[in-house]
Formats: C-alpha cells, sequence, structure tokens
C-alpha cells in the first residue's frame, strides 16, 4: 500500500528535526548502524521500567498461570501489530516499535486497579492525578537510568517522538479518524488522558493497536481462568453478526487490521469502517459487562487497595524535612525489604556531595514534602505485582 510513507517519520518530513529532538545530546559510536528510533527501541528493551512487565497485571492477577497475559506480552503485541500496520501504510516500523514496546511501562502493580489507588493517593496528597501514560513519561524521562559508554549512569534521553507516543496513547477509536496534531507541544503540559492526539502517525497506530490487541486475548485469558462459563453461547451469538468463521483473537486482529490499511487515508486519516468499528464496539461492550465488571475480580481488587495504602502509609509517614533519610534508616530493623530497597533509590534522584557515577537528573528537594510524596507514589508504581505483595507481608508480620 505505502499510502502513508510521504507523510511518515523519515528524513524530509517537516516534522523530523522535532520528532528526533533530545532533551540533551546522546553519545555515538563510531560504527553505529541504528537510526534514532532503533536506539530509543534498544534502550527501552534494556530497561528496568520494561523488564518489569513481565511481573505486572494485564487485566487478570494470576502469577502461578504462565499462559495468562501479563502487561510485558500486552506491550508486545500492540509493538507487532504497531509494525504490521505501518509497515502496510508505509510508515516508521522503527517508531511505531519502539512507540508501542515503552507504552505501557507507566503501570503500577495490579493493573489499572493500582492505578486508581495511586491517584486517589495523589490527588489527596499532592493535588495531582497519577494517569500511566504521564507516569510512563516521567518514568523515562527523571527514574531509569542507562550506563554510557563511560559507565555514568544517564538518564534515557529518548526522542520526542517516542516520548510523544507513550503519553499520547490512550484515547477512544471511534467513528471519527484519527490524525496526528501540528503543533509540538510540552508534554507535561498535557493534564488529562488523551487531551492531545500524538505528534507523529505512528504514535496514532500504536493509539490504534493498543485497542485491537486486547479485545480478542481478554476473552481468551478469561476463559482460562473460568470467567466465560456461561457465556460462551452470548459470545458465540455475537460472533454471528461478524463472521461465519468462531470469532477467535486472531479473527478479530486480522480483520481490524486489514480493514483500517483499507479506509485510511492522509486525506481523512485512519479510520475503520463501520462494520469494523461495529465489531470493535460490540467486543468491547461484551468484556466490560463479562470480565471487566466480574464479581469474581472484586475481592482481588479490595485487596490490592489494602496492599498499596499500607506501603504508602508506611513510607510516607517517614518524612521529617532534612532529617527523612534518618527517619527512614530507623525503621530498617523492622522492615529490611522495603526500607534499604527505598533509600537506595530516593538516594540516586536527591542531591548529595558524592554522586558517584551517577549523572542523572535530581528531581527530589527533601526540603519540600510534596517531593517526598511524589517520589514516594513514583517507588510504588515501578513495584511488580509480587514484590508489593512481599513488602505488604513484610509490613503485617512482627
Amino acid at each position: 500500500m505505502w499510502k502513508f510513507e510521504s507523510v511518515g517519520a523519515f528524513e524530509g518530513n517537516p516534522k523530523w528535526e522535532q520528532i528526533t529532538k533530545r532533551e540533551d545530546n546522546i553519545y555515538v559510536r563510531g560504527n553505529d548502524m541504528r537510526s534514532p528510533f532503533e536506539r530509543d527501541l534498544n534502550r527501552i528493551l534494556h530497561s528496568t521500567v520494561y523488564r518489569r512487565l513481565k511481573s505486572k497485571t494485564q487485566v487478570f492477577y494470576s502469577p502461578m498461570n504462565d499462559n495468562i497475559c501479563t502487561r510485558l506480552e500486552h506491550v508486545n503485541y500492540v509493538s507487532s501489530i504497531a509494525y504490521t500496520i505501518a509497515k502496510a501504510l508505509g510508515l516508521n516500523t522503527e517508531l511505531a516499535r519502539a512507540i508501542g514496546i515503552g507504552h505501557d511501562v507507566g503501570h503500577s502493580p495490579f493493573g489499572h486497579k493500582g492505578g486508581m489507588v495511586l491517584s486517589n493517593i495523589s490527588q489527596r496528597d499532592i493535588g495531582e492525578t497519577f494517569w500511566h501514560e504521564k507516569n510512563g513519561l516521567y518514568l523515562i524521562d527523571n527514574i531509569q537510568l542507562l550506563e554510557d559508554n563511560e559507565g555514568k549512569k544517564n538518564n534515557m534521553n529518548l526522542t520526542y517522538g517516542v516520548r510523544d507516543g507513550i503519553i499520547s496513547h490512550c484515547g477512544e477509536v471511534n467513528q471519527n479518524a484519527i490524525k496526528p496534531r501540528e503543533e509540538a507541544i510540552d508534554l507535561y503540559s498535557c493534564t488529562r488522558p488523551a487531551e492531545y492526539q500524538p505528534y507523529t502517525w505512528e504514535g496514532c497506530i500504536v493509539k490504534i493497536a493498543d485497542k485491537i490487541s486486547y479485545l480478542g486475548r481478554d476473552i481468551e485469558d478469561a476463559r482460562k481462568i473460568g470467567l466465560m462459563e456461561g457465556h460462551e453461547e452470548e459470545l458465540e451469538a455475537l460472533g454471528r453478526k461478524f463472521t461465519e468463521d468462531k470469532l477467535t483473537n486472531s479473527f478479530i486482529i486480522n480483520t481490524l487490521i486489514t480493514d483500517l490499511c483499507e479506509n485510511s487515508t492522509v486525506e481523512d486519516g485512519l479510520k475503520f469502517s463501520d462494520y469494523a468499528l461495529n465489531l470493535m464496539d460490540e467486543i468491547k461492550a461484551f468484556n466490560a459487562k463479562i470480565i471487566y465488571n466480574s464479581e469474581l475480580l472484586k475481592p482481588s481488587d479490595k485487596y490490592f487497595e489494602i496492599c498499596l495504602n499500607q506501603i504508602y502509609d508506611t513510607l510516607s509517614v517517614c518524612y521529617d524535612g532534612i532529617n527523612t533519610l534518618t527517619k527512614i534508616g530507623e525503621k530498617e530493623k523492622y522492615y529490611p525489604v522495603l526500607i534499604p530497597a527505598f533509600k537506595e533509590w530516593l538516594l540516586t534522584y536527591v542531591d548529595r556531595i558524592d554522586r558517584g557515577d551517577l549523572n542523572n537528573k535530581i528531581v527530589y528537594d527533601l526540603n519540600k514534602k510534596e517531593d517526598y510524596l511524589k517520589a514516594v507514589i513514583t517507588y510504588i508504581s515501578g513495584m511488580t505485582d509480587n514484590y508489593a505483595m512481599d513488602v505488604y507481608n513484610e509490613l503485617i508480620q512482627y
């Protein structure tokens, strides 16, 4: 098809300089063959925030079941779908892949429920809404560190195009065609999810691929844990509206990708046919009713709320201005798992005389309570499900 090649994120695009812009210059080896977006992809793949997604809930908390989709598998699915669409339309596959791999690194432990818990805490104590898209941007800009070729630990320093795709990937896909915005904005000016469309067509593709990726997979996972019992006939009836074949994850992905590529144009934007939109909307409605709002998920949701609130309460009460680090250390004998790890993490982002091999931004001022509480929320957001549970179990033992 290649009908979008003229507007892709390639050299010659009027947006190219902005799309490839980094906050600081990045070291370049003489024999490096990678494009800017390939470098971003590699930096994300080797990051802790990406690696921890393997132990973070996508929809179902089921750590003992290797067949249930985790957040890591989800971002890989999104990246794969985004690559397929970008390749078919003639867009930059490297940028699409990099955004896809990195789009969900800001998710907290325990999926969307964990994010809701942290948002309630954040709104109450520092007056900010926690949302995973902005947290993802914050993590890759300020928290995640990578070694340079001199062994110094630096911030990731990704391109604007990838950073923009991460914070802009949320939002509904409906009858309105999706086009990228024209203006380059300060990404931290975003005040809510889906406030702006992505800056690139590749970012718009990831936004759509995100929706395509989970519709059928969530049904597969629900079936594996028994949530589909008593609802298979309803699903079959839904499927008969759209296909003579079975309504499988493969059918859903192939149908939506093909339909999007056939119906999208540079002039009109990325869009589906009415048939594909109805397919997507009806599956989303079915999943919401049968899966996401299932009574079987509520007991775990309550546990997640207790777990994250207790961790936050334990760390937040340690604030004592310039004596905060000392007060944190006093709790180490009670909580030998949580306290040393949190203290070491916090020291990475505060001003101190000896920074060793650290060459990253200083983002927290311990003279400001709001900074400290922001640090606690950010630290918790980076936990895996199992680590959060281990910490909680430590807190309730004597």
